[in-house]
């Protein structure tokens, strides 16, 4: 996909076969991206129509994030090893599937298997993780963070145009037909899947000791020489605490919002409003991962983030400052994305990259697993979601400091044996 010959006509100084794998990745993102980020819409609606308590449909939330984090490192390895198009034609399908039947689950059971486990799962396979790292094997390294930044920032568009969307359908047709309407969307994913065919191995790469090396490298290895990483560690824990921050705000947001005596579209814009601005934040983050340290990078993002959601709980609430909120916290929503998968990629190479990064991503559905559950079961309990808001201060502070000391250096592996002609790419 990469080999085009040196005088095919290039856009950027890329082949269209490079450009065809990034769109059909950043739409990728944007579908898998916008879909589930409307879910929060409908806690109140369905909460309702079914006598539930909101940690119901929170738990069935925080399921769905866990199964995300937990399939993602095996949906990353499967990719890795037979292919991306495969795993993302699976993982729309269960995507659509378990948003479809979210429409027809009345039981605290039901909607826990159909919103939580089959769309976790169908999120795990259709994952903008899996794009990325298809886009980031097709393009040579010093494009590597800026296209994780596009890819990001696309993803972030989904959530601007899905969540305005999905609260039309539901004003229009219904909590019910919005969600086999949303069910749609996400179905498309399998379509745009041929277009990421191909494994490690298949993308823009060199023949040198170290590709040679990092082609070499079995799996096992590769999670051992991971796992014994000090700065990878930090990587798991600091995307913890992004996925407790945007789980947390996602779902429960608007419903917070509508607590304040503020409507429910509101809500739904302030989302919107998170993914327009996330669109300008994850792609600048990923052109200064590109010219600056990722993990100061990362550092100011938390901090960041600590500093905008303490303004938010100090100021009176208004719809004005609601949408201030909204603006400030989408520059830095997903803005940790292309910064921690660069890293990732940095520090190991691309080679297992979707599987190495999908164990990263379940740190962050660890953090979001937490946040939406403790957000449904604290309100229920206290009447509040105060003690969350300011959890999100203090882990957004320890976030910013477990990143000063990583070691963004590349791994240094030596090849088995002096490499035959041909072989590099094997």
């Amino acid at each position: 996909m990469s080999s085009a010959a040196p005088d095919r006509p290039t856009v950027a100084g890329l082949p269209p076969a490079v450009w065809l794998v990034i769109v059909a990745g950043c739409l990728v993102g944007l579908l898998n991206f916008g879909v589930r980020s409307g879910f929060g819409l409908f806690l109140e609606p369905m909460s309702a129509a079914h006598d539930w308590g909101r940690e119901v449909f929170s738990v069935a939330i925080a399921v769905q994030n866990l199964m995300w984090g937990l399939g993602q490192p095996f949906a990353g390895a499967i990719a890795d090893r037979y292919g991306t198009a495969r795993v993302l034609v699976a993982g729309g399908v269960l995507y659509a599937a378990g948003t479809a039947l979210m429409a027809v689950s009345s039981t605290p059971l039901a909607i826990t298997v159909t919103g939580g486990f089959i769309v976790g799962l169908g999120l795990a396979g259709s994952s903008f993780a899996i794009a990325l790292s298809a886009m980031a094997r097709n393009v040579p390294e010093d494009r590597r963070s800026w296209v994780l930044g596009l890819g990001t920032a696309t993803g972030s568009l989904g959530q601007f145009l899905m969540v305005p969307l999905g609260q039309g359908f539901i004003a229009e047709y219904g909590w019910q037909t919005a969600l086999v309407l949303l069910a749609l969307f996400a179905l498309l994913i399998a379509l745009l899947a041929p277009a990421l065919r191909g494994k490690p191995g298949s993308g823009k790469g060199g023949v040198g000791a170290a590709a040679v090396a990092e082609m070499e490298q079995t799996l096992g290895a590769a999670l051992k020489e991971a796992a014994a990483h000090k700065g990878y560690v930090l990587l798991f824990l600091g995307f913890f605490v992004c996925g407790f921050h945007v789980a947390f705000i996602q779902v429960h947001l608007p419903a917070y919002l509508v607590d304040k005596g503020l409507s429910p579209a509101l809500g739904a814009w302030a989302l919107g409003l998170v993914g327009l601005f996330n669109v300008i934040g994850a792609y600048t983050s990923g052109i200064l991962s590109g010219r600056f340290s990722k993990k100061m990078v990362l550092s100011g993002i938390y901090f960041g983030r600590a500093i905008i959601i303490a303004l938010f709980l100090l100021v009176p609430i208004s719809a004005t400052t609601v949408l201030l909120f909204s603006a400030a916290m989408g520059l830095l929503w997903l803005s940790t994305v292309p910064a921690t998968s660069g890293l990732v990629a940095q520090i190991f190479g691309p080679r297992y990259m979707a599987t190495l990064f999908g164990i990263v991503f379940l740190g962050h559905q660890l953090g979001a697993f937490l946040g939406v559950w403790l957000g449904g079961a604290l309100y229920d309990a206290t009447g509040s979601y105060d003690v969350v808001w300011w959890a999100g201060v203090v882990l957004a502070l320890t976030a910013a400091a477990l990143h000063w000391p990583i070691d963004e250096r590349r791994v240094v592996r030596q090849p088995a044996a002096e490499p035959v002609a041909g072989e590099a790419q094997a």
